[in-house]
């Protein structure tokens, strides 16, 4: 029997089919031919993989592994933070943001490329999506955007909830470079601006602008 594999041929001998050639010479020239071939051996039985018995430690681990949370990349605290009032401004500007694109910022003068609407949201919500959106600002390239996160005048405490944590959370992400509340027309002390991180495609058209100069 011929198995062709690849450019190799493979023969597949029956040991008893060289006994039965009749001349000494028939023997010694079919082996000559054959000394190079390599039979395949075929085991006569299948292996099979018996699974070990699975002691109590082994299903706890399993079980662990199975039910381990997802590790959280978030790195915005959802822990207590200091409380603002409706009333109280938002500013915060990065070491080495320049002082004329921080008055630009401030009096609204930059146009706004993306907006995110935080009301009715929960704190766990308003912590995801102001990550997410955040990123999304600096995949995209958007420089400045806009975040509403309300005032809180309906809260009988007065506290404006979702402001006094964006206040923490904004600094906590280095792609944020500045923020400041908005003027009145953008909603004023329960809006804020954001300006964002120039991200890698931006930076290198930057130094190929300036390097053509």
């Amino acid at each position: 029997m011929v198995d062709r594999c690849g450019d190799r041929v493979l023969i597949l001998v029956n040991p008893e089919s060289v006994s039965a050639m009749t001349s000494k010479d028939e023997r010694l020239a079919f082996l000559e031919e054959m000394k190079d071939v390599q039979r395949i051996r075929k085991p006569n039985r299948a292996e099979v993989s018996v699974p070990k018995e699975l002691t109590p430690g082994h299903l706890e681990r399993q079980r662990a592994a199975v039910e381990k949370p997802v590790r959280d990349l978030n790195p915005l605290t959802s822990d207590m933070v200091e409380p603002l009032t409706a009333h109280d401004i938002l500013s915060w500007q990065r070491p080495g943001v320049q002082h004329g694109v921080f008055r630009k910022l401030r009096l609204g003068q930059y146009p706004i490329e993306a907006r995110l609407d935080l009301h009715r949201m929960t704190v766990e919500e308003a912590r995801r999506e102001v990550f997410g959106f955040i990123n999304d600002c600096v995949h995209y390239g958007l420089r400045s955007v806009i975040i509403l996160h309300g005032k809180g005048e309906r809260n009988p405490d007065g506290i404006a909830q979702l402001k006094s944590y964006l206040a923490k959370w904004l600094p906590e992400l280095d792609n944020v470079l500045a923020f400041h509340s908005a003027k009145k027309h953008h909603g004023g002390t329960g809006a804020v601006y954001v300006m964002v991180r120039k991200n890698d495609r931006e930076k290198q058209h930057n130094r190929e602008i300036h390097g053509s100069r």
